[in-house]
């Protein structure tokens, strides 16, 4: 698997690259920063990696009865009642509606209470100019209250919903979501470098980020929001990938953090008959079109987007798997009882030489 990282760095594929196997295997290959090594203990910008531990923040509470995963969010957050359906347009003017059916606590996590993110979806990128929202990774409260797209229930839309989950754990526990995560999950897994506020001694093991250009890379700043109005439980965290995987092996072993039917649950297909489809960009600059495993039918479970299918690459079905915007992605094989992480910090996300080199770490990985 080594190999497969030296020569992603050395073709160019990527500024630098990390990997690591749940099984054991842990490397990195090129300069996370001028003069130092890329490795499991560099500091990365987690981004989308942040959802997962939203997802197991809301199943601690839902174990301990005090958070109601099939109740409608306004239980918790009664503001929720706010949101509206974008229902079409009357020329630049949007329509807007109530939903259907009100948006539950499972649906926030699954994607499909209706939420989706303007990288991928036309109408929202639309609705952005019109409104004049701030965009919904900046921290802002108001960035919450962009429309449905469509009603909660009818199909899978990626989006903010883990933003309000995490705003429904506040609600439901009276902790502040970084302090719940804290206590509840870090610190017991020993996750010393995973933070919402990097402190000196982080700040110098963080890694650059870099965004394509034309065959080479260009430095990128780029960072989750410094002073949140709200900590954004869909984007907000910083993590090494050595953190990362002790968070991972929850899902494989016993584990004082969630028991073995929460952990079955959280892998378990979420969405019933709904079925995740092609993302497709609406700006090429922060994301290619993303399809995981092409040709595999994916549905989501509480955690990722999950295979139904075994894949060519040798995860089987029911392997979760998600990522960071930055191209910091994971996966979780339980048939095969193994997690795995290849990450970098680069831009566009889904980028071609990112997932030439995804590609072969998962299949070096199991054996392919």
């Amino acid at each position: 698997m080594q190999d497969v990282l030296d020569g992603s760095v050395a073709r160019g594929d990527l500024p630098f690259v990390i990997g690591m196997t749940s099984d054991g295997f842990a490397g990195g290959a090129g300069e996370a920063a001028p003069g130092v090594a890329a490795g499991p203990d560099t500091v990365l910008r987690a981004f989308s990696m942040t959802k997962a531990v939203a997802s197991v923040a809301a199943l601690i509470l839902s174990e301990r009865g005090r958070l109601d995963l099939d109740a409608p969010v306004a239980r918790y957050l009664p503001e929720f009642d706010r949101i509206e359906v974008l229902d079409g347009w009357d020329g630049d003017a949007p329509r807007l509606r109530a939903p259907a059916s009100a948006a539950t606590v499972r649906q926030l996590m699954t994607h499909t209470s209706g939420f989706a993110y303007t990288h991928w979806n036309e109408d929202m990128k639309r609705y952005r100019a019109a409104s004049g929202l701030p965009a919904m990774a900046s921290g802002a409260r108001a960035a919450l209250y962009y429309p449905l797209a469509f009603d909660p229930g009818a199909a899978w839309a990626y989006g903010i919903g883990l933003d309000w989950l995490g705003l429904a754990v506040e609600a439901a526990d009276g902790r502040t979501i970084d302090r719940f995560c804290a206590e509840e999950i870090f610190g017991p897994l020993g996750m010393a470098s995973t933070v919402f506020v990097l402190d000196d001694a982080l700040r110098g093991r963080l890694a650059r980020a870099w965004r394509r250009d034309g065959t080479g890379f260009a430095p990128l700043e780029i960072a989750p929001p410094e002073r949140p109005e709200f900590w954004g439980m869909g984007d907000a965290l910083y993590s090494s990938m050595a953190d990362y995987m002790r968070f991972l092996r929850i899902f494989l072993e016993d584990s004082q953090i969630l028991s073995q039917p929460s952990r079955a649950a959280a892998l378990g297909n979420g969405i019933g008959g709904l079925r995740v489809p092609l993302m497709r960009s609406t700006s090429a600059r922060i994301s290619a079109d993303v399809d995981l495993a092409p040709g595999v039918t994916k549905s989501h479970s509480l955690i990722g987007q999950r295979f139904e299918a075994d894949a060519p690459d040798g995860r089987r079905a029911g392997t979760s798997a998600w990522a960071g915007i930055l191209n910091t992605h994971w996966w979780i094989d339980p048939a095969s009882g193994r997690a795995g992480i290849v990450a970098t910090q680069l831009l566009p996300f889904w980028d071609p030489g990112f997932v030439r080199t995804y590609d072969a770490f998962v299949r070096a990985a199991h054996g392919r």
